[in-house]
């Protein structure tokens, strides 16, 4: 049964008749359990429940108990052994071998977010920040929260160093990097073959994050006739990588933050303006016509023109 352990120490009983001080004894000995559970981190309580046991295992060969011990405060969306058991046959024995610590990683980590979010907390969230660096969406669907599709079955779990809202499904993260997101797109072609003549595709694949203004490959279509070929010229390859740098911010820059910025400021040293027109988005004097698309190393919004830096 799902956190019974956890259910049966908070229980309310009614206690038989008693003498003033015997109840007083009971009180004080009920108190003090629940100091001592208060007391636990979040790795004792999700042991103790009997529900985590692939969770545990799996935080055990990433690394990541120190962290989920460690002062926090974090709040953790917990997949139960149902969760994971969910996964296509081997998925689990695949992510717990030493070869595939990294990716195993960024999966649990998703599921945490820095501080102490309650149910109430989240349910005022369209999204959270994780500890893996994308953003997880918070939806209500059928009367229930989901966080990422998945449905949150129990909440407000407390412990020591934080706080566990128990979901039914395991998350997965965006796991290619931003070169790997746009090449699977299938419409940024061009882009693709300009970062390899620029000598930019190792940088957009490095731990970043970076935030990438991607034209797609109608937007290099709008330029004049010629002008790409001769960007894509040997010779020309510090006039195109500055073109190219003039599309990339440092950080993960989400849409309701750029919203709010007057410029963007990025790794090329353009400062690309930023305004609201029509309630459309214009970077540069290029419309946004699509927002955060994740990738293991930062997020993708999709423009329909190519900045050109003065």
């Amino acid at each position: 049964m799902i956190l019974s352990a956890l259910i049966a120490s908070v229980t309310l009983v009614a206690p038989p008749a008693c003498s003033s001080q015997s109840c007083d004894m009971q009180m004080s000995e009920t108190l003090a359990g629940a100091r001592s559970s208060a007391a636990r981190d979040i790795v004792a309580v999700a042991s103790e429940a009997g529900d985590f046991n692939t969770l545990i295992a799996a935080a055990k060969a990433a690394g990541l108990v120190e962290v989920l011990q460690s002062k926090g405060p974090l709040t953790v969306f917990a997949p139960n052994d149902t969760a994971f058991a969910k996964l296509p046959d081997g998925t689990v024995a695949m992510l717990l071998k030493p070869e595939n610590k990294k990716a195993l990683a960024a999966i649990l980590t998703y599921h945490v977010v820095p501080g102490r979010l309650e149910a109430s907390d989240v349910l005022k969230m369209k999204s959270v920040n994780t500890v893996n660096g994308e953003r997880a969406k918070i939806a209500m669907k059928g009367g229930k929260a989901t966080i990422d599709g998945s449905t949150i079955v129990a909440t407000d779990i407390e412990a020591s160093n934080g706080v566990i809202h128990v979901i039914d499904t395991v998350m997965m993260p965006e796991q290619r990097d931003i070169v790997g997101v746009a090449t699977a797109a299938g419409t940024f072609k061009t882009l693709a073959a300009a970062l390899g003549a620029a000598d930019l595709v190792k940088t957009l694949q490095s731990k970043g994050p970076f935030t990438v203004l991607a034209p797609n490959d109608a937007a290099f279509a709008k330029l004049p006739a010629g002008t790409v070929e001769t960007l894509l010229l040997p010779e020309n390859k510090d006039r195109l990588k500055a073109v190219l740098l003039a599309h990339v911010i440092s950080g993960r820059v989400y849409a309701d933050q750029v919203v709010k910025l007057k410029m963007a400021p990025t790794v090329g040293g353009f400062k690309a303006p930023i305004s609201v027109k029509g309630g459309k988005v214009m970077i540069g004097g290029a419309t946004v016509i699509a927002t955060d698309i994740e990738a293991s190393n930062g997020v993708i919004h999709v423009i329909d023109t190519v900045i050109i830096p003065e």
